[in-house]
């Protein structure tokens, strides 16, 4: 296996052409189902989001002149904690997750009327959410929900009823680009995550998140203020 900063180095060579040929010959196209947003009554729904993220979803999606609190968006991602004797989490994780709602669903999602999906943040919605339902196949990087069930090169399409649908040449470019984008991010993020880790001995209840900017609580404040 390449060390990461090999795939870091791979990923940032990536050719957005060639991405958006794979994209277009798998097809894609948005149906606003909602899946990628909700539960299908089993764990909750889970999509990675960067530090910076959070705080871009802050400031979008403030009320009045305050942004919303670090916990309204992002939640440690629960892989790798255990349950506390509450019956919340505890422990050590290495990423943040989206904040779901009492159902599971992602928090920004909405169901209009008619049935069809809607995200009150789509314009500054996470990588992870813009290109959705594709990954890359590199060491390092995160994959989506669902297996994959479609690849075209480096490219792997995973389970979406979007798919197989046709696509426009700009569409499939700008999805490339954003999606090249959050392979290098992803990588960076890895590294710097491992570069910067120190062991944090939560106490019993407690929930530590290791990111790229150090070691956080919950709510987002760094560990060693």
């Amino acid at each position: 296996m390449q060390s990461l900063e090999a795939e870091l180095d791979t990923a940032r060579q990536l050719a957005v052409a060639d991405l958006a040929d794979a994209i277009e010959s798998i097809g894609f196209e948005c149906t606003r189902c909602g899946a990628c947003c909700t539960t299908d009554g089993g764990d909750d729904h889970t999509a990675t989001v960067f530090p910076d993220e959070v705080r871009d979803l802050q400031q979008a999606t403030a009320t009045g002149d305050e942004d919303r609190d670090w916990r309204d968006v992002a939640r440690p991602m629960p892989y790798g904690l255990s349950e506390s004797d509450d019956g919340g989490l505890e422990g050590e994780t290495f990423e943040w997750a989206l904040q779901t709602d009492g159902c599971g669903d992602c928090v920004f999602y909405e169901e209009a009327d008619d049935g069809t999906g809607a995200c009150v943040a789509h314009d500054d919605r996470p990588l992870i959410c813009r290109t959705y339902p594709f990954s890359v196949a590199l060491a390092g990087t995160s994959q989506p929900m669902g297996e994959a069930v479609d690849e075209e090169g480096i490219v792997r399409a995973h389970e979406c009823e979007g798919l197989g649908r046709d696509i426009s040449r700009e569409d499939a470019e700008e999805l490339a680009q954003a999606l090249k984008e959050r392979a290098v991010r992803e990588l960076e993020e890895a590294i710097a995550v491992r570069d910067n880790y120190r062991p944090a001995d939560p106490d019993l209840g407690e929930v530590v998140v290791h990111d790229s900017e150090g070691t956080k609580r919950m709510d987002g404040t760094s560990l060693e203020d």
